[in-house]
């Protein structure tokens, strides 16, 4: 089974852990989907999207137990993104870690797999 990831903020986390659902982050709710990583493209999002942002949290999901709901669709540079088309659930999520933030950059050893 293959691993993908979601980034949040911890506030964003801590609603989440609340209320047991979530469609996610303001841009999931304004693209109508939750975006998601692969573990070759998690440290790029991180990058690209969190840019030097420190309290976030890595969730890792198993991408076969999402069904029909997840979709893989072409995104940045054209490669392939796993976007759920539903509220992700707490039963779905297989871990959740801090990312330390380290010189500038999100530590991600040991993380994904």
């Amino acid at each position: 089974m293959a691993l993908i990831y979601k980034i949040f903020r911890a506030s964003e986390y801590a609603e989440f852990k609340a209320e047991g659902t979530t469609l996610g982050a303001p841009i999931d709710l304004a693209d109508g989907y939750i975006h998601f990583s692969t573990a070759e493209q998690a440290e790029e999002t991180a990058a690209k999207h969190f840019a030097g942002e420190d309290g976030l949290v890595l969730l890792g999901l198993e991408a076969d137990n999402l069904g029909d709901a997840l979709r893989w669709e072409p995104s940045r540079g054209g490669a392939l993104f796993p976007h759920l088309y539903r509220a992700l659930e707490a039963r779905d999520v297989s871990f959740a870690e801090d990312l330390v933030l380290k010189n500038g950059a999100h530590q991600f050893q040991g993380l994904l797999k």
